[in-house]
């Protein structure tokens, strides 16, 4: 069986976007559904797939603090962009490092999951 997780992540332009992964693979949409699919495509149809979809409440592998400071520059990037401005290159730097810390603990939450199913 293969797993898929599916992740938000925040685009360029302040929204929200969703990142399907799975093997190494990925794909990007403006849905769960449409990462999905993209990601479909690209995988081996071997009988089944489990899709996980996290919640967003802090764990170890994000946690609060970290849920925080992304909030907040996700925040500031908004408003910054809406006065035609963008973020420091420090805060940039910084968000992009909690965009890459959510999806390691996206995959260290289905690797959990995936080690929780087969007890």
């Amino acid at each position: 069986m293969t797993s898929i997780t599916i992740q938000p992540i925040p685009t360029d332009q302040g929204g929200i976007a969703y990142l399907a992964t799975s093997n190494g693979k990925r794909s990007q949409g403006a849905t769960a559904g449409e990462a999905l699919d993209g990601l479909a495509g690209q995988l081996p149809t071997n009988g089944g797939a489990l899709v996980i979809v996290p919640d967003r409440r802090p764990d170890q592998f994000f946690n609060a603090e970290q849920q925080r400071r992304f909030a907040e520059l996700l925040e500031r990037r908004r408003a910054r962009r809406d006065a035609g401005k963008s973020l420091e290159p420090d805060e940039q730097a910084e968000l992009q490092a909690l965009v890459d810390a959510e999806l390691r603990g996206a995959a260290a939450r289905a690797a959990a999951m995936a080690d929780e199913l087969k007890r």
